[in-house]
């Protein structure tokens, strides 16, 4: 059973992401054991590219000041080997695949998993290409989990049937951030989804308040929150670590609900 799994297995999933370096390594530390600590399922580390397509501009802001920062891919790799002293819930990569090409696709994926990360996200590869990138993950033991948004439609069953992991559904068109609402009908795109495949589903993109995550977990397996964590570190910091703790806490109760 794929360690991902877990985190969903008999309950619904909070999953944060956190962008690796904003505002610097070592808070990074702080906030993945704060997370986790709080009640965190899975979480999401995004290394920095300085073109992310998919991020809005509070997660293209954490990009660039993580990038000016001095952040690199061999930086996060140390960084995820101490993470793994003392936090063990599983975690996946998310990033751009210009970020594997100019590392070395086998080496990043072997590094990876070596240090005991689960999956990898590729916003930017498509479906169709993902076979670039889909033997070494499997070579390696890591997920290489698969988006489906509310676009893929006829694409949606064939997208699940090979999906790993978990699959990440897209809740609402565009690029991250927080929104007031969500209108997406996420509850027929899951009900495809369950036709093909049992591999859980966690939605993200859009989501920020307690309501909204206990909707959408109630419709999914979990709950994926960014852009609502990118601001708290914006906001407060190297001290953002003990606010991103309270919120996941927050966060994670309202999922929990989603169960009842």
């Amino acid at each position: 059973m794929s360690n991902i799994y877990k985190a969903f297995q008999n309950k619904k999933a909070f999953i944060p992401f956190i962008t690796c370096g904003d505002p610097d390594l070592e808070t990074t530390l702080e906030i993945v054991k704060a997370a986790a600590e709080n009640g965190a399922d899975l979480i999401e580390l995004g290394i920095p590219f300085s073109d992310p397509t998919a991020e809005g501009p509070v997660i293209q802001g954490a990009n660039l000041r993580a990038l000016k920062g001095g952040v690199t891919t061999d930086k996060i790799f140390d960084l995820v080997a101490e993470i793994r002293k003392t936090v063990t819930i599983p975690m996946v990569f998310m990033t751009y695949a210009n970020v594997v090409y100019s590392y070395g696709a086998e080496e990043f994926i072997s590094k990876a998993a070596a240090l005991g990360i689960d999956g990898l996200i590729l916003p930017d590869i498509p479906y169709e290409e993902k076979d670039e990138f889909k033997p070494l993950c499997e070579k390696y033991g890591l997920d290489l989990i698969s988006m489906i948004a509310p676009t893929s439609e006829n694409r949606i069953a064939m997208i699940a049937k090979e999906a790993k992991g978990f699959i990440y559904l897209v809740s609402s068109l565009g690029v991250t951030g927080t929104r007031s609402e969500i209108t997406t009908d996420l509850a027929s795109i899951v009900k495809l989804i369950r036709e093909s495949t049992t591999v859980p589903v966690g939605t993200g993109f859009g989501i920020s308040t307690p309501e909204q995550a206990e909707k959408m977990a109630s419709v999914a397996d979990g709950a994926i929150v960014g852009s609502a964590i990118i601001k708290l570190m914006e906001k407060y910091g190297r001290d953002c670590p003990a606010y991103v703790g309270e919120y996941v806490k927050s966060m994670k109760s309202a999922v929990v609900r989603a169960e009842g």
